[in-house]
């Protein structure tokens, strides 16, 4: 049996960098049979511990092998609504992947690109069961909303969806670029979501336009996946000038609002040389879409390449594209003239001893100062949730940065029938994180209804 990995198709970099096209294109039907005979089809099938939302990935890969692509979606539409949108942006490398025993002696079997394959290429909607008469809310329409919805909608619980923006699919729509995750297939996976008979309402401000209690009131119980949209900064000076984003504003001036149309009526200045500060996902979207706007980028993180927490696929396909990376860089000034940005001040860094998480933190070189000319910088350094909605709910406990409080087991906050789930409770993490967090709330809610 082949071990060697099938890759998938990846468009050219001096193309794709100039366009907001997807990059990754996934597998053919040839590669995609051949990269599913990888499969062992382990019996204990460890990979499916690294999964956040459970999927059953030795069945659906053994459908797939043989031949049955509709099979196998219905098996992993059994625990996840977004299959289209997994496949694309989970961090599969350090979660199913991670657990793969085609791993210990070569390559993983490419468990991502599989799911992507099936969710492409098999058109099954979502079954619902009969009717119980309960009523839930759920805020906002992010990966963990979304998920929560879908898995009450599939037991008969009538949801209706609460959604700030205009556009639906929360982060999946206004963080992450048309590049990496086509916005077609997230009108594609919430119109399965209406199939079931999820209502969604937009332009609803929970917390200004409507209240919680009133939620509280009116429905069986309440879901919050209001994710993390208040950006994180450095503190260091020049932080106001003109010409300073942080990472959240710019990619949904982008994304959501269309800013890099020429007719845009919310254009974004178009940077002639952009830094941004961070390594994680967020900075490899804010550096990718900020050199497609035409600026020659800079990538400043104080950590060595091995720590960088961003996929290494986008890291891979950044620096393919002409993205630079300064690394054990950290800014310690951004420097302007006439209220606009011109350059920022940074210092060497080297790794210290490690703590006691083990992670090796970063230490400043004395006299290493040097200095990066930009016109545009992005700060990528993480987020924390929005406190419109907390701060008009006095009753939901929270924790350190405003994250909600919510049993780790349960989901419920401290407000009985009130659950909540994502970025909301845990900070900024992965897509995949808060579908699961989505999809233990749903279960808690039908347990809670059960025992009523």
């Amino acid at each position: 049996m082949n071990n060697v990995r099938n890759k998938p198709l990846v468009r050219d970099a001096s193309v794709r960098s100039r366009d907001f096209e997807e990059v990754c294109l996934g597998f053919d039907a040839k590669a995609a049979k051949a990269e599913s005979e990888r499969c062992l089809n382990c019996k204990n099938a460890p990979c499916r511990t690294g999964c956040p939302v459970g999927v059953n990935i030795p069945l659906f890969i053994s459908l797939l092998k043989g031949g049955d692509t509709g099979g196998a979606k219905r098996a992993i539409l059994a625990d996840s609504n977004l299959p289209s949108i997994c496949g694309r942006v989970c961090p599969q490398e350090s979660q199913c992947e991670k657990f793969c025993v085609r791993g210990i002696k070569g390559e993983p079997v490419a468990i991502g690109q599989l799911e992507r394959f099936v969710a492409d290429n098999a058109d099954i909607p979502l079954e619902k069961a009969k009717a119980t008469g309960k009523r839930v809310a759920v805020v906002g329409s992010g990966p963990a909303g979304l998920t929560c919805a879908g898995d009450l909608a599939k037991a008969g619980v009538e949801v209706t969806v609460y959604e700030a923006f205009h556009k639906l699919g929360g982060v999946l729509v206004y963080g992450i670029p048309e590049f990496r995750l086509p916005k077609e297939l997230v009108r594609k996976e919430i119109s399965s979501l209406e199939g079931l008979g999820v209502k969604f309402v937009t332009d609803a401000v929970i917390g200004k336009t409507l209240g919680v209690k009133e939620l509280t009131e009116s429905y069986d119980a309440v879901f919050i996946g209001t994710g993390a949209g208040l950006p994180m900064f450095m503190g260091i000076p020049g932080e106001n000038l003109n010409g300073v984003f942080s990472a959240n504003e710019y990619l949904t001036r982008v994304n959501l609002m269309k800013a890099y149309l020429e007719t845009s009526d919310t254009p974004v200045y178009r940077a002639k040389k952009a830094v941004i500060v961070g390594a994680g996902n967020v900075a490899m979207d804010a550096a990718r879409t900020a050199l497609r706007m035409g600026a020659e980028v800079t990538v400043v993180y104080r950590r060595s390449r091995a720590e960088m927490p961003a996929r290494a696929e986008e890291i891979v396909h950044a620096e393919e594209e002409g993205i630079v990376f300064h690394l054990l860089s950290n800014p310690v000034a951004i420097n302007g003239e006439n209220g606009f940005v011109k350059s920022v001040t940074c210092v060497e860094m080297e790794l210290g001893e490690p703590d006691a998480s083990g992670r090796r933190s970063p230490v400043v070189k004395e006299g290493s100062e040097f200095t990066i000319e930009c016109d545009m910088l992005i700060m990528a350094l993480g987020t924390s949730p929005n406190p419109l909605l907390t701060s008009s709910f006095k009753e939901l406990q929270l924790g350190r940065k405003g994250v909600i409080i919510a049993d780790e087991t349960t989901g419920e906050t401290s407000v009985k029938g009130v659950f909540a789930g994502g970025d909301a409770v845990t900070g900024s993490a992965t897509v995949i994180k808060a579908m699961g967090q989505g999809k233990l709330a749903a279960k808690s809610i039908l347990k809670m209804f059960e025992n009523a």
